[in-house]
């Protein structure tokens, strides 16, 4: 909205313009790459697919979607934020960036990460190699600011224009790092309402930025993402909406690890009533994201500038809402958790296209890159360029089968309030005593989407090296794991698959799945026993 300009023109002016100055002087090589296509990056925080989270995005849609094209088997290499957002950042798998949870321990916006990674992120790169000016807004990773790691003075590497989140996602009383920098924000809607703030700085950006470069532009929402505090304008919207009752809504994970088992079923009517909330909650939030996709896609337009973009649209994380008797949260294996959006429009991408080849964030770093001219083997990433898909140069036979999921469990060292009778390593409890994560809901999945499968292979590290298998072809909601009853020969081939993906780097993690035709299997490479090794997940660079 015209009148929600959310911080005083003066200052970002000012600051715009000096770092539009300093970029026009610092190369002269600027002016030849003018004709770069510029990208736009929307990152959402804790929007699902598979529960209808796109629905209340109308506009996103068909701005986006119905103008390029529509990934439906797109994942998250982990469903938490700060992990999967540093997977989109670096282009690696967990265990090679080494971000396993949300906290500074879990090495999130830590020092060591600042030191090992963030010089090497796919922004970073634009901007030494390719020549873009860059500008970020809005939450980075979820300890971003803390004091311990440089606080909000600390400007990653790699942006021009920084206006990054204080920690986790807010919509009021929060503090932005306006180019290191802190910038109080309070309680009031027409100036301090996170989501429209993203929009106008964007806007700003746009108007203000150098036209003698190409620029990347990141805006991360912190909708849906709870506290779920929607525009006053929009908190009347969707009053009769409930979380959809799909097959696996409401019912015992009788066959699954024992952190779904232990989950009560029936949910409790308070239990319900509050997923039901949160649920509408979320969609009210998303309105303004959607309004948000429409100004920056009108901006560009209104400059000319709309025909020369690619425009990246996505989640770091799906959600679930009483999948399996589970209240809310993320976290798990299964495709609520794992799948997100991801819709791109752009130069040289016909519209209307929707394309079922298996894409995952790691991909989101070198696909921008390989926009930019810039090539993935120049890098350590893992992930690989979609482009080729989004250009129609690509075909199922010859892309990728299969991706790999990790996750971390945390637990507290001492017994949760609300559920004293499970004991030490539990967390995110609710009264009811239903614990949405724990030490050993550590897991790693190989996701496989190929024209003869559609198949997830999951193994846990815990005790008796717990197994989920599903066939998503034929029971799309995983209400039945047969990893008990799948061939033998195939459980070898994915066992043995998934140790090779859980220490792959760089290229290695790009090498035909057990579902290509290229795979080959050496029953002599087997491990003799195979057994978890925590410190893969857990190693941190020093």
């Amino acid at each position: 909205m015209g009148s929600n300009r959310l911080c005083q023109p003066t200052l970002l002016s000012c600051l715009l313009i000096c770092v539009t100055v300093w970029i026009n002087l610092s190369s002269g090589v600027f002016a030849k790459l003018h004709r770069r296509p510029n990208i736009v990056l929307v990152l959402t925080d804790d929007l699902d697919i598979t529960m209808g989270g796109v629905s209340p995005l109308n506009k996103t849609k068909k701005l986006i979607g119905d103008a390029g094209i529509s990934f439906t088997n797109a994942f998250v290499a982990s469903p938490l934020c700060c992990p999967s957002r540093a997977s989109i950042l670096t282009g690696k798998y967990p265990h090679n960036h080494h971000v396993i949870n949300n906290t500074l321990e879990g090495n999130c916006s830590s020092k060591a990460w600042q030191k090992s990674e963030e010089a090497q992120t796919f922004p970073a790169l634009l901007k030494s190699f390719a020549g873009y000016q860059t500008f970020f807004a809005g939450k980075y990773l979820n300890q971003y600011g803390h004091s311990e790691a440089g606080g909000v003075e600390h400007v990653p590497p790699g942006w021009n224009y920084w206006v990054g989140l204080e920690k986790n996602s807010k919509y009021y009383n929060y503090t932005l790092s306006l180019n290191g920098k802190a910038q109080k924000h309070g309680a009031d809607y027409s100036k301090d309402y996170l989501t429209d703030v993203l929009a106008n700085m964007s806007l700003d950006f746009l108007q203000y930025k150098s036209n003698y470069q190409p620029f990347f532009m990141m805006v991360s929402t912190p909708a849906p993402h709870s506290p779920w505090t929607a525009a006053p304008q929009y908190q009347d919207r969707f009053n009769t909406t409930k979380a959809p009752r799909d097959p696996n809504f409401n019912v015992h994970g009788k066959d699954k690890h024992w952190l779904i088992r232990q989950a009560k079923t029936p949910m409790s009517n308070s239990s319900v009533q509050f997923l039901d909330d949160a649920f509408r909650k979320r969609w009210q939030t998303l309105l303004s994201v959607d309004d948000l996709v429409e100004k920056i896609v009108e901006r560009l337009e209104v400059r000319g500038e709309l025909d020369n973009t690619y425009i990246f649209f996505t989640s770091d994380n799906g959600y679930h809402t009483g999948q399996f008797s589970l209240p809310v949260d993320k976290r798990q294996l299964y495709e609520f958790d794992i799948r997100v959006p991801l819709m791109v429009r752009g130069p040289n991408i016909k519209p209307n296209q929707t394309s079922q080849m298996l894409v995952a964030n790691v991909d989101l770093g070198p696909t921008i890159l390989d926009i930019a001219g810039y090539s993935v083997n120049k890098t350590q990433m893992d992930g690989m360029s979609f482009l080729p898909i989004m250009e129609g140069r690509m075909n199922s036979s010859s892309w990728r089968t299969d991706i790999l999921v990790e996750y971390e469990g945390e637990g507290r060292n001492v017994s949760d309030p609300a559920c004293p009778l499970l004991g030490p390593g539990v967390s995110e409890c609710f009264p009811d005593c239903v614990c949405e994560d724990s030490y050993n809901n550590t897991y790693a999945c190989v996701r496989t989407v190929a024209p003869s499968a559609n198949l997830q292979y999951c193994e846990f590290d815990d005790n008796e090296v717990f197994a989920e298998v599903y066939n998503v072809t034929a029971d799309p909601y995983q209400l039945t794991n047969i990893a008990k009853t799948i061939d033998q020969e195939i459980l070898e081939k994915m066992n043995h698959r998934l140790m090779l993906l859980q220490s792959c780097s760089g290229q290695s993690c790009r090498t035909p799945g057990v579902y290509d035709p290229r795979y080959k299997f050496d029953p002599r490479q087997m491990f003799s026993s195979h057994s978890w090794k925590l410190s893969r997940l857990r190693q941190t660079t020093k």
